[in-house]
């Protein structure tokens, strides 16, 4: 065993976040289908009547739940480095995450725009695949980088998180090297004095307060999540780190429900919060990129649970619903979006209460990617390569390995 195993860097993958990663991704149903009843959105598909409640309720999920994400991709971009290398690595995520971004932007991505223009106008009658050439026709726009197409009806949508996290770990890969370095550092300073543990809220704070938060990113600054990236590859399995954030998970969660309860009157009664550059809007901001971090921070502290004793070894691919998402999480996460707006266009004009159809919503729209999942993507080698599956492995020598995760809301 090298220095660096030897001192803290992580034994093993944290299965617990991969369990987080698929409940996440499962939520994103229940998220997107509330959408289609909130009065801010600008969702693809809105029933005719909405209400604030849906806006309070998002709220508790987007202040921790893409920073999650892309903390435990970090973190499985760490072992995947460590296994291949980073040259191997970056050929990996390419293919990985490239290919069922380019699959999904081109195949999927274009329904929900077509169904906002006919949910908009009932007389448009634009087929179908004329309005597919005019989506696709695009031009340079390297002022938003990473995102770096524009057209009239072009979007990455919910493949937003895709295209980030495959811009990170682009980034990533020439600095691994000296991450790691000083990675070594700051955990022996965290070891040292605790409170460093808080530290990243004040660049995550001042990112969102000056740059500005994006609606189209579930509410955070896309550079924002970019901390929450290298803090999942540099520290989040080091044992060093992990240690203090368990004793200090229950503390640090109550400061971060504090500080999410004082963004309340910017995001109520306040100027446009995400923008403005008034006074209150900035502290809004600052205060929402602060509690991000301590309830982030607060969940791993409560769902680490250090290891007694040897794990027995595995013997096969592990079985069970949780382990079944956790594989499934990137293509589910592709799938999604475009079901729960197709099902949305259909149900809003039901003379039915808004409760029943948001059931229906995401009652039909879970079967129908679990069902799209599994008979048309799973079983298939051409499909799983598109939607950024390993082939299928033998059963009898079949070892799980850590994928890059999904991600989320738009």
């Amino acid at each position: 065993m090298d220095a660096d195993a030897e001192r803290g860097a992580g034994s093993g993958r944290r299965r617990e976040l991969d369990v987080l990663r698929a409940l996440v991704v499962l939520g994103l149903v229940l998220f997107h289908s509330a959408l289609v009843f909130s009065p801010d959105d600008d969702f693809y598909v809105k029933n005719a009547t909405t209400t604030g409640a849906v806006t309070v309720l998002a709220g508790f999920g987007v202040v921790w739940a893409m920073p999650m994400l892309f903390l435990v991709a970090g973190l499985g971009a760490r072992y995947s480095i460590r296994r291949r290398g980073p040259a191997r690595f970056v050929r990996e995520r390419l293919l990985r995450l490239g290919v069922p971004l380019v699959f999904g932007t081109v195949v999927l991505c274009p329904l929900p725009q077509w169904l906002r223009l006919r949910a908009a106008d009932p007389g448009h009658d634009e087929s179908y695949v004329r309005f597919w050439v005019r989506f696709l026709t695009v031009g340079p726009d390297p002022a938003d980088f990473p995102f770096v197409l524009r057209g009239d009806h072009f979007e990455t949508g919910h493949l937003w998180f895709v295209v980030l996290l495959l811009t990170f770990c682009l980034l990533l890969a020439p600095l691994a090297a000296p991450l790691t370095r000083g990675a070594d550092r700051a955990a022996d300073a965290v070891r040292r004095r605790p409170a460093l543990l808080l530290l990243p809220a004040l660049p995550l704070a001042a990112i969102d307060a000056l740059l500005g938060m994006e609606e189209d990113y579930a509410g955070w600054n896309r550079w924002a999540y970019l901390l929450f990236f290298a803090y999942g590859f540099a520290l989040a399995d080091d044992e060093r780190v992990r240690a203090p954030t368990r004793r200090a998970a229950v503390r640090v969660g109550v400061l971060g429900v504090v500080l999410f309860a004082g963004t309340a009157p910017g995001f109520v009664a306040g100027d446009d919060p995400f923008t403005a550059w008034t006074p209150s809007a900035l502290v809004t901001r600052a205060l929402f990129g602060a509690a991000g971090w301590c309830w982030v921070l607060a969940i791993l502290g409560l769902l680490d649970r250090p290891a007694r004793g040897p794990r027995p070894a595995r013997r096969g691919p592990a079985s069970g619903v949780l382990p079944y998402l956790a594989v499934a999480a990137l293509p589910l996460y592709v799938l999604h979006q475009p079901v729960v707006v197709a099902f949305a266009y259909g149900v809003v004009g039901w003379s039915a209460p808004a409760e029943l159809k948001y059931a229906v919503i995401v009652a039909a729209s879970s079967a129908t990617i679990v069902v799209l999942y599994e008979y048309g993507v799973r079983r298939w080698t051409v499909t799983r390569w598109l939607f950024g599956m390993r082939p299928a492995p033998d059963a009898a020598r079949a070892r799980p390995e850590p994928g890059p995760p999904p991600a989320p809301a738009r």
